[in-house]
């Protein structure tokens, strides 16, 4: 017993933290990074060129128009091979309601409104002006 102790005192301890993982540094860091995200680009682009994945339109087939007439029910507009045809979708399914003879005009795109040239809004005060008299405390 007193000559494991004397073996043990004689060899030098080992310091603490000497087997311990060096702390990452800041290019580490960066490098799993841009590996995450580029594994995930990289399987983004994987699901597109997959069959059957749910992200390129079908071809020959798109909505046209689609409306809303309840929490789970909507009339939709579809283009097939160039007819347009008036669905019913509901939560029980999907009922054909009309062929269209003619297709449905396409809409104008949508603009954002010129509100610089609109004559009821040159006499409004200037919201910097409007901020200012709500925060000033009356007494």
């Amino acid at each position: 017993m007193i000559a494991s102790l004397l073996i043990a005192a004689g060899t030098p301890a080992a310091k603490v933290g000497q087997h311990a993982a060096a702390a990452p540094s800041m290019f580490g860091a960066v490098l799993a990074l841009l590996a995450v995200l580029a594994l995930i680009v990289g399987l983004g682009w994987l699901l597109k060129r997959m069959p059957g994945s749910g992200f390129r339109p079908a071809e020959g087939m798109r909505v046209v128009a689609s409306l809303n007439v309840g929490a789970k029910e909507r009339v939709v507009v579809v283009e097939v091979n160039g007819e347009q045809l008036l669905l019913g979708v509901t939560a029980g399914g999907i009922n054909t309601l009309h062929h269209l003879p003619e297709p449905l005009p396409t809409p104008a795109p949508a603009r954002l409104p010129d509100l610089k040239n609109l004559p009821n809004l040159k006499n409004l005060p200037n919201f910097a002006q409007l901020l200012q008299q709500r925060l000033r405390k009356e007494p």
